[in-house]
């Protein structure tokens, strides 16, 4: 017990060490979601490659990209290996020295093999599955940094800004790629990017490593204890469900592309540019989210965000040609921004003392089902009726971020009262009692 009386936060971090530190996030950002198997460029490609030169139906892509996607259905899994297991005693830095690359060496294999469907989908499946641990790691890390240099609202905007630069690069890159490149140069390509990412497993920058898993928030116990201590743990609740609610969004995905190509017969560009367009306006409100979550606590910024994203959807029933539809995406882009950097930041607030990758994989997880469960809901809405449809399944997700707003009340008022680099006496001394519980 002494060792966690005498342990306390870290110390303030300087200016030059943020800048280290988010010059290393946003680099491992990057790298980490343009590799990932569940990502644009893996994705796009492999489903062109299955189409162009395997010949494959529509049905069975779609079938494709289910099964592969299974090992991201129980990411929570991997989140407690990461919290429990530390390869070669480097924790988070095993993890990316380890499975990065032998996610990379899958993609080489699949590479040098013959272009089968069976082939692509036993690699994309292993694939998935290795890189799970790395992103695990990945999100582990980065949430533990966010809380014990107390820039949880800064490393979220980091986060979100790396995350949709690396979609925009992998959606348009994706393009090109398939239509200049070979199949194997392109999974080598994306082996390069997963062995880079190992690279990270050798680099122990001192501004992000020094201490960080001394402290008490990094402390952890067994299994059976730290599930305890997480269904225990009030905050994440409040957290999980605003997360899931806000990817929960019936009309976003299959009912606009319909929408736009069908209803309103705009070509199948207008779909893929307003989705290249709205990924891109969310960066100035990410941005903003920086800089007033230092100004501002935590709990305004989670109400004015949910206020704002609440009608997201809506301007899009003003839309009839290919050129509204990429005008509206930036608004529609700049209503959620703060939103999601307000939820992400408190999803890292939340997390229990060493179980970061455990809770940021669990919403990692329902991510994925809330975002496949919304668009199947919408599509059923959508096509309940194909006049209204749309319409009927803008108010559907209306309704769900309006359901947010209740869910603010779940958290728990002491973790949202501070501003990004304001230290709580009451929430240092519960992390106290939490981690003593255990010991």
């Amino acid at each position: 017990m002494e060792h966690l009386k005498s342990g306390s936060a870290s110390p303030r971090t300087t200016a030059g060490q943020e800048v280290q530190i988010y010059s290393y996030f946003g680099a491992l950002t990057l790298l980490i979601y343009l590799a990932t198997p569940s990502g644009y460029l893996v994705d796009i490609a492999t489903s062109f490659m299955l189409k162009n030169q395997l010949k494959v139906n529509a049905e069975d892509i779609s079938r494709f990209r289910l099964l592969t996607a299974v090992p991201a259905f129980f990411a929570f899994f991997f989140g407690v290996v990461r919290d429990q297991w530390s390869p070669f005693g480097l924790r988070d830095r095993g993890y990316f020295l380890v499975f990065a690359p032998m996610t990379g060496a899958v993609f080489v294999w699949m590479a040098f093999s013959k272009l089968e469907l069976s082939t692509l989908t036993i690699g994309v499946f292993v694939a998935m599955a290795t890189f799970r641990l790395a992103i695990s790691a990945y999100q582990g890390l980065v949430s533990l940094v966010g809380q014990e240099r107390m820039i949880s609202g800064r490393i979220s905007t980091l986060w979100n800004i790396g995350l949709t630069v690396s979609v925009l690069l992998g959606a348009w890159s994706s393009g090109w790629v398939t239509e200049h490149l070979s199949p194997r140069s392109i999974l080598l390509i994306i082996a390069v990017i997963c062995f880079a990412i190992g690279l990270f497993g050798v680099w122990k920058l001192r501004a992000v490593f020094f201490g960080i898993y001394d402290q008490p928030r990094a402390k952890r116990s067994n299994v059976w204890h730290d599930v305890k201590r997480l269904v225990k743990h009030r905050a994440i609740y409040g957290a999980i469900l605003i997360n899931f609610f806000w990817s929960f969004s019936p009309g976003a995905n299959t009912p606009l592309q319909f929408y736009l190509t069908d209803r309103l017969h705009l070509p199948d560009s207008a779909y893929a540019n307003y989705n290249a367009i709205f990924a891109a306006s969310f960066i100035p409100t990410f941005l903003l989210y920086g800089f007033l979550c230092k100004r501002v606590p935590q709990s305004k910024l989670l109400l004015w965000g949910t206020v704002v994203g609440v009608p997201q959807m809506v301007p899009l029933l003003f839309v009839h040609s290919a050129l509204a539809a990429q005008l509206m995406a930036v608004p529609i882009g700049l209503m959620g921004g703060v939103a999601t950097a307000a939820y992400l930041d408190l999803a890292i607030r939340s997390c229990p003392p060493g179980l970061q990758g455990t809770l940021m994989m669990l919403i990692d997880g329902l991510f994925v089902l809330a975002a496949r469960g919304g668009d199947r809901f919408g599509t059923w809405i959508y096509e309940l009726n194909k006049k209204d449809g749309f319409l009927y399944c803008a108010i559907a997700t209306s309704i769900v971020y309006a359901l947010i707003l209740p869910l603010l009340l779940l958290v728990p008022k002491n973790l949202i009262a501070t501003r990004d680099g304001e230290t709580s006496v009451e929430l240092e001394t519960e992390l106290l009692n939490e981690i003593a519980a255990t010991t």
